[in-house]
């Protein structure tokens, strides 16, 4: 959500309606004009991507867990970017936690239902006992995603440090 306003995922994009019967060379202009607004777009969020590093840095060197928490597409991507943080730069597996609405099943098939199932998100929250030393990253493509919000917001009431990611 920005603001008050969610984002529409799911809402068809007119410049890009027939793109199935467009020239190849028009679509690969598409996809890179699509990676120049994604680039504008973190540009413009840089310095609240700046806050929110450098109040996660002193959380984390003093042990605390990074937990990514997310639904569908969103989650699944999330829990990628996690799993990547192990090989890539030795982060410790115990303390990083990936919550996605409907487990493991959702990682590779639909669960649906899963991302308004804010009871489970408060149990997951509980479970893994999260707490002021920890971060958790929200990540939901509309910024409205009941499981997100729900783990969001139990996580901070638990002391958590917290960050929402949507687009």
């Amino acid at each position: 959500m920005l603001g008050d306003r969610a984002i529409d995922t799911e809402r068809l994009s007119p410049r890009y309606s027939g793109i199935d019967l467009w020239a190849p060379s028009d679509i690969l202009d598409a996809m890179i004009e699509g990676q120049f607004a994604a680039v504008g777009a973190v540009r413009a969020a840089r310095p609240a991507i700046e806050r929110a590093a450098l109040a996660m840095e002193s959380r984390l060197s003093d042990g605390g867990r990074l937990i990514y928490a997310g639904a569908g597409t969103s989650g699944r991507l999330a829990v990628q970017d996690g799993a990547e943080l192990m090989p890539t730069f030795s982060w410790p597996p115990d303390r990083l936690v990936l919550l996605i609405a409907g487990g493991d099943e959702a990682l590779i098939r639909a669960v649906e239902g899963a991302e308004d199932d804010i009871k489970k998100a408060q149990g997951l929250i509980k479970s893994h006992k999260v707490g002021k030393r920890d971060v958790l990253i929200a990540d939901a493509a509309s910024g409205t995603t009941p499981f997100t919000l729900a783990c969001l917001r139990n996580a901070r009431g638990a002391g958590a440090l917290t960050v929402g990611i949507a687009n």
